[in-house]
């Protein structure tokens, strides 16, 4: 049931970035005079690197409103996600996914029965299965950045400029539009991907700062509910 859900939040990822709480310091990194490829890839490396980042943003997909805050990290992910009025909450803690949806979110993904049996019910299933799976690139540091990061047209570095206050290196995309803009002081971490196709916006903050994700108790198993039917 959260196949759709998964494809719907996944555009949101890779259509529109925006950062803050980037490295720290004053003096420039040098990204500003390498070439646009070169950024981008220190910009991957810097982010993979990270223990973990808090990630918040809205936009939308064909015209319906969609709505993101998530934590990612090492041991995990967690966090909400809205989609046209409909809303859930994800944790992710090793290869087990727990979500608990409004009763929009059951209604709209898994019927109006589902909505009475699972009211205010954490659900668990693997990672792995067919449907879960949707949500791995929402919730794994590599599968995010390597999405974010390694779809792009031609690059051209426009050097550096500044960006809600703080100091960032532009990388504009002139096959689809949009620019990615990367630190230009202390670590590279990938600061925005604004513009392009689409229209949103995506905030990276809290860098390395210690993310607790924590199992939910109680969780239905959708493994056992599958097995009795």
């Amino acid at each position: 049931m959260l196949a759709s859900m998964g494809r719907h939040v996944a555009w949101i990822l890779l259509a529109a970035l925006a950062v803050a709480g980037c490295g720290g310091g004053s003096s420039s990194n040098g990204e500003a005079k390498k070439p646009a490829a070169q950024v981008v890839a220190d910009a991957k490396k810097a982010a993979l690197a990270a223990s973990s980042v808090h990630v918040t943003g809205a936009g939308s997909d064909n015209g319906q409103p969609l709505k993101l805050d998530l934590t990612i990290g090492r041991s995990g992910a967690k966090g909400h996600i809205v989609e046209s009025g409909a809303s859930f909450d994800l944790v992710r803690v090793g290869d087990t996914v727990y979500v608990k949806g409004d009763d929009a979110f059951l209604k709209k993904f898994a019927g109006a029965a589902a909505a009475t049996l699972f009211h205010d019910r954490w659900l668990k299933g693997s990672i792995n299965d067919a449907q879960l799976g949707a949500l791995a690139p929402l919730t794994d540091l590599g599968q995010f950045f390597g999405g974010v990061l390694d779809q792009h047209g031609v690059l051209t570095n426009k050097g550096e400029t500044t960006r809600h206050g703080a100091k960032v290196v532009e990388i504009r995309d002139s096959t689809q539009g949009g620019s990615l803009f990367v630190a230009a002081t202390g670590d590279p971490y990938p600061v925005a991907l604004a513009g392009g196709g689409q229209q949103g916006d995506v905030e990276f903050a809290d860098w390395n700062v210690d993310a607790e994700i924590a199992a939910p108790k109680n969780a239905v198993d959708l493994r056992a509910l599958g097995k009795r039917g």
